[in-house]
Parts: structure tokens; sequence; C-alpha cells
């Protein structure tokens, strides 16, 4: 039962975020608001496989952690950099 409350506050906790990343003033608030919807999709993920004891699913996580982590350092360097407007 706790497991299927914290589901559910995190996919609330998404759809907050989702509006943030829509709604959000700068590129770095939407940035931000992305790097946040990756953390909490790898605390899904994580739960899951704990729920499940299903190691793999931490390690599906952990990747996923990492690709995220590449792409919102990657992004932040090219809107830092000026992008296509160069």
């Amino acid at each position: 039962m706790f497991i299927n409350i914290t589901y559910w506050v995190l996919i609330a906790a998404i759809i907050i975020t989702m509006v943030r990343l829509i709604l959000g003033p700068t590129i770095w608030d939407r940035l931000l608001s992305l790097n946040l919807i990756n953390a909490k999709i790898v605390l899904v993920i994580i739960i899951y496989g704990v729920k499940t004891d299903n190691m793999f699913y931490i390690d599906i996580a952990i990747t996923f952690a990492l690709i995220g982590f590449l792409c919102i350092a990657l992004l932040s360097k090219f809107v830092r950099t000026g992008g296509r407007h160069k």
C-alpha cells in the first residue's frame, strides 16, 4: 500500500513539473524541470524494481540517470554557447 501511495505522489510531482516545463519563463527553468522529471522517473523505476524484487530495474534506473545527466549537460552547454544562432 505504501508503494502505491508513493507511485501516486511521484506521478503527481511529475505532472506538476511538466507544467513547469511547459510554462517556464526561461530556458534554464525548462532544463531544470527536465532534470527533475528525469530524477523522478528514475525513482519510479527503482521503486518498481524493489516492489517486484527484480534488481535488473535498478541497473536500468542507473543507466537512465546517466543518460539523463549527459543529455542535460549537453543541452545546457548548447544553450550557454548560443545554440544555432552563432
